[in-house]
């Protein structure tokens, strides 16, 4: 049985970020948990006055009404970043981690500079134990960098560092994170791991039912996410190879959609063709993917994963 905590009152989270994921993220929290003073903090002035106005930096159906639900009450958006971070319980990493375009893995490994210079900003003004959670698609292993930077204060502060990845889709972000059909949670195996782990399933146990709230180790978390959007370019990949078939035999691609999808087994969804896979990230994080494989010496599992983007 998941506790609501009787602590949550004096909680403090502060989100690094405010972009596509940590500003709808941040306002359903806030939403959902209005003892919690939920901030997200920014370098970029005008994306935070954006934040603070009638005209939000991003649209999603239904965030306006979130945002307005709570923006002064216990939601805030800053750039007053040293300020927040050094007040909270919980901060959250939120930032671009873009393909790297130079350097070991150019073209195909995620650059984690950003979260990297995020967890040194964490360790420099901290003056208290913290959660830091990453919320950024990043490749496995990324909490050792988080940690190993963060392990460098000089103040003796003990940090725990946990993956929480996203799994939200363009047009459908505010339902994704006000039903969402799992919440994951990795953290280490250990009995502060395991504690943070708790406090921060306690957060969105306030919404979220028990059984969709998945806790793992961090390897497990932070591979999942990019395991998640490989298999969804997979049905994309397979579904656009049949079209081809298709124009070849007089076939109908939708036909065959609508009857293959009818399997309760296979589901309907990700079965439209298409040209490419409608987004970016499903490429970016099958680059990921195929490097991390080729990383540790697994050459037919990156070929084969390098396929679905052939």
């Amino acid at each position: 049985t998941i506790k609501k905590s009787s602590k949550m009152a004096s909680l403090k989270i502060v989100c690094m970020g405010a972009g596509y994921v940590g500003g709808p993220t941040m306002a359903v929290i806030a939403a959902n948990c209005p003892e919690i003073r939920v901030t997200v903090v920014d370098l970029n002035a005008a994306q935070i006055a954006a934040w603070n106005s009638s005209n939000l930096p991003i649209y999603e159906p239904g965030l306006q009404a979130v945002v307005e639900s709570c923006r002064g009450k216990n939601l805030f958006f800053s750039t007053d970043i040293e300020k927040e971070i050094e007040e909270a319980d919980i901060v959250f990493i939120s930032v671009n981690t873009p393909t790297k375009t130079q350097g070991i893995g150019a073209g195909r490994a995620a650059n984690i500079k950003n979260c990297e210079l995020c967890a040194r900003t964490i360790a420099k003004v901290s003056t208290s134990n913290k959660i830091v959670v990453e919320k950024s698609t990043v490749p496995v292993r990324t909490a050792d960098a988080v940690r190993r930077v963060l392990a460098c204060n000089d103040k003796g502060l003990t940090f725990q560092v946990l993956s929480n990845p996203e799994f939200l889709a363009e047009g459908t972000a505010i339902d994704d994170l006000q039903k969402p059909s799992r919440v994951l949670i990795g953290g280490e195996e250990t009995p502060g791991g395991q504690e943070a782990i708790q406090k921060l399933v306690s957060v969105y146990a306030n919404w979220v039912p028990a059984a969709q709230i998945i806790t793992t180790n961090l390897w497990s978390s932070e591979l999942s996410k990019l395991v998640a959007n490989a298999f969804l370019a997979q049905r994309v990949s397979s579904i656009n190879s049949i079209s081809a078939l298709c124009e070849s035999t007089g076939a109908d691609v939708s036909e065959i959609s609508r009857a293959i999808g009818s399997d309760p087994r296979i589901g309907p969804k990700f079965l439209q063709s298409s040209v490419g896979f409608g987004g970016s990230c499903f490429q970016k994080d099958i680059l990921n993917l195929v490097y991390l494989c080729e990383s540790y010496g697994l050459s037919e599992c990156a070929e084969y994963w390098h396929q679905v983007i052939k």
